[in-house]
């Protein structure tokens, strides 16, 4: 359920702002994404593991407030990161 140290360093290079950036909101989200997809998939096939479903609410609460704080700092940054996410908002 979670994502490999490969994956997870593949979505940092990509989504960085620039280099060694790991902790810039863009670079959070597509971590919290690719989380929230792989969990997404895990409930398919196992409906009541509800505390897993727990922790699936928590990280798109932890996405929806970063999300929400770069909305609020720098716009064109906001609507690019969730266009290339594919988020719709």
């Amino acid at each position: 359920m979670s994502i490999t140290a490969e994956r997870k360093a593949a979505l940092i290079k990509e989504y960085a702002t620039k280099e060694g950036d790991t902790g810039s909101p863009e670079v959070q989200v597509a971590i919290l994404t690719e989380r929230i997809t792989n969990l997404t998939e895990h409930f398919k096939d196992h409906k009541k593991d509800n505390h897993s479903r727990r922790g699936l609410l928590t990280l798109v609460s932890t996405r929806r407030s970063l999300l929400d704080y770069l909305k609020r700092v720098d716009e064109s940054r906001y609507t690019t990161l969730i266009g290339r996410l594919g988020i719709r908002r």
